[in-house]
């Protein structure tokens, strides 16, 4: 299956239903983690540790993996659809910007 925004955010609010599910609201924890993990991520950008092979602890990939996690569970807290916010965004940047590129082929 591939992977899509709309699959993580489900994905995320099942495993939140089943594993934490007093935690599904908690917009304060989850953008705390978010900051958190902003923060990491600047630290390993800093010294430029990228992932080699399958070892992905402690480099930029995992860093940015945690930070797109979190923004998920941000967006999922408040019932937000990412894909539908991003695509409004997209339109009033194409007109803001002045760019006709297509999100969709």
């Amino acid at each position: 299956m591939e992977l899509t925004i709309k699959r993580l955010q489900e994905y995320l609010k099942e495993k939140y239903t089943i594993l934490k599910p007093e935690e599904l609201k908690n917009h304060e924890r989850y953008f705390w983690k978010l900051i958190e993990e902003i923060g990491e991520l600047a630290e390993v950008i800093k010294k430029d540790k990228r992932m080699t092979g399958d070892n992905i602890k402690g480099t930029i990939e995992e860093e940015i993996s945690d930070v797109l996690y979190y923004v998920v569970m941000v967006a999922n807290t408040y019932d937000i659809d990412l894909e539908t916010v991003f695509r409004i965004k997209e339109e009033f940047n194409k007109k803001r910007y002045g760019h006709n590129l297509k999100i969709d082929k």
